[in-house]
């Protein structure tokens, strides 16, 4: 195979290698610059050739656009964003049970705990503890409850209040 010559760019004039399998046709250098020079040269050239001076006007060219948007259905639609910035499952909506006792809560779950409270709590828990995932959060409410409930009831056992640690 032959040494690839150097070409001389026709926007910025100074000299560059030409891809190998495009040497004979690339005009261009790789700069952005220059890039956009090559785009705006080659639809100035697209748009001089007498069929496609009206491409873009008229009825015809309405008529075309509408039969191939029948024909590509979603195709502008903008595709959800699939990746959550939370560590944990969202939160379900689970009717309350009516619970006489609601000062042990040691064995439910996060979603359990929190069901009507509003997101902005477990942020703000997450916030203060540094905590991010469900485990973590709902033993630092187990906490907070019991804090709560002894503030509350000063007259009920006192209990280990700084003793739990997490993994």
């Amino acid at each position: 195979m032959p040494a690839i010559k150097g070409k001389k760019c026709r926007h910025c004039q100074e000299l560059f290698v030409p891809d190998h399998r495009n040497r004979n046709r690339q005009k261009y250098c790789r700069k952005p610059a220059c890039r956009k020079a090559s785009k705006a040269a080659s639809q100035k050239r697209w748009l001089q050739k007498p069929a496609n001076q009206n491409y873009f006007r008229g009825p015809d060219n309405a008529q075309r656009v509408q039969q191939w948007r029948k024909d590509h259905p979603g195709y502008r639609r903008t595709k959800s964003k699939t990746t959550s910035d939370a560590l944990q499952d969202p939160l379900i909506h689970q009717p309350i049970e009516n619970v006489d006792n609601n000062s042990k809560f040691v064995d439910c779950a996060l979603q359990d705990l929190l069901t009507m409270q509003p997101a902005v709590i477990i942020g703000i828990i997450a916030q203060l503890t540094g905590y991010a995932l469900q485990d973590d959060i709902a033993m630092a409410l187990h906490r907070m409850q019991k804090f709560g409930n002894d503030i509350l009831n000063p007259q009920s056992e006192g209990g280990d209040h700084g003793n739990q640690t997490s993994d």
